[in-house]
């Protein structure tokens, strides 16, 4: 059966990483997804190495199974182009700073005019309102702003930098995704389409929740290594004698004292709810004993032990792991010329409606003409266009 959201067509106005992400899963997921891309101006995204050939591994994982149109919408004749797109193309992802599309002519009133179907997401840093909504950032940004910064890290080092874009992937990708999703339920139950304002800060506020709500129910404020998950107990990673690093969730009663026993400290089992001092010094006995072996004997040692252990994986022992091919969570994307190469796959395992992964982004534009004759554009047209410089 073909993939669940074959039939949603969607303009992808985005670049960089957050609406190129989302746009990616609905183009997994069955969606027919087209880049428009100014022809002078390539996103980041593709010039981003490990290089493969002209396109960049980055841009092939984030616009795969995506077509691309290249149109200047400085020019009338591409805003035009658009409009009659939107006819068809009924759902629209822009990550533009707010008011950009409408200057250019494609903000959402002036399609919905175009199609009263329209679903029109807005992905930006800070919302389309509001005191920050002009303001610049980045990831880091807005989860300082979301308070998430001020209590990860460790209490003697600061605040330190995520190893993944929690608010550009979590709070701007997963977020339009979710509720360009939740949209098309609602247009396909009452025939309304509706504006979208995904704001990254509000996303990671929500993300931060249980930390806020220590605030705005006990009016407490969370602190580095000051909480049950955040570094405050031994629910951690700890070092091994050979610097590697096993990783400690065993947080439920039954785990720790699985736990204890397979490292043979089981005077250690009445001490879990320890806290402050006597917390930390609880810490420090794990440390001292995950240091005695190194991190592969620690793995064979918890192989076969129920206690939510797990070694710390780099980014080549994640994807030679067992459970990761197990999962397929790593596939063969085809190339335009006959080869494949190996991406992260699909999280989403459907059992009748399968994902489906085409191939790798395409070239900018590499589309271009093959859209405009499917939207009624003559060779005249096409060519008058082309001298125009609506494709660049």
């Amino acid at each position: 059966m073909p993939p669940p959201l074959r039939g949603l067509k969607i303009l992808d106005f985005t670049r960089l990483l957050p609406g190129p992400f989302g746009t990616m899963m609905l183009a997994d997921l069955g969606a027919e997804v087209l880049r428009v891309e100014p022809p002078n101006f390539p996103d980041m995204i593709r010039m981003r190495p490990p290089f493969d050939g002209p396109l960049s591994g980055a841009h092939c994982l984030l616009n795969r199974g995506k077509s691309s149109i290249a149109l200047n919408l400085k020019e009338p004749k591409g805003v035009k182009v658009v409009k009659r797109l939107v006819k068809e193309y009924d759902i629209v992802v822009e990550q533009f700073r707010p008011g950009v599309m409408e200057r250019l002519g494609v903000g959402y009133e002036a399609l919905r005019a175009e199609n009263e179907r329209l679903i029109y997401c807005s992905i930006s840093g800070y919302g389309q309102d509001g005191p920050y909504a002009n303001r610049a950032g980045h990831d880091v940004n807005y989860l300082s702003m979301a308070g998430i910064m001020s209590y990860s890290g460790r209490r003697n080092g600061g605040p330190v930098p995520m190893g993944v874009q929690i608010a550009d992937l979590g709070c701007g990708g997963y977020n339009a995704v979710v509720s360009i999703l939740a949209a098309a339920l609602h247009r396909e139950r009452t025939g309304e389409g509706q504006y979208i304002d995904i704001s990254m800060t509000d996303g990671a506020i929500l993300w931060g929740g249980m930390g806020a709500m220590c605030y705005l129910v006990g009016n407490e404020v969370m602190e580095r290594e000051g909480d049950f998950l955040n570094g405050g107990t031994y629910y951690d990673c700890y070092e091994t004698k050979d610097g590697q690093y096993m990783s400690v969730g065993s947080l439920e009663p039954q785990f720790f004292e699985a736990l204890c026993k397979a490292i043979g400290r089981e005077e250690l089992i009445p001490k879990q709810m320890a806290r402050g001092e006597e917390g930390q010094a609880l810490k420090a006995e794990l440390a001292a004993e995950f240091k005695k072996k190194t991190c592969d004997e620690w793995v064979k040692v918890f192989e076969n032990v129920d206690a939510c252990v797990e070694p710390v994986l780099n980014t080549k022992e994640m994807v030679e792991h067992p459970n990761t091919k197990g999962r397929e969570m790593i596939v063969e994307v085809p190339k335009p010329d006959g080869s494949t190469q190996r991406q992260v796959g699909s999280p989403f395992k459907f059992s009748r409606t399968p994902p489906e992964i085409c191939h790798v982004g395409v070239e900018l534009g590499a589309n271009t003409e093959e859209v405009l004759r499917k939207a009624g554009y003559s060779e005249e047209e096409i060519g008058q266009m082309r001298k125009a410089k609506v494709f660049g």
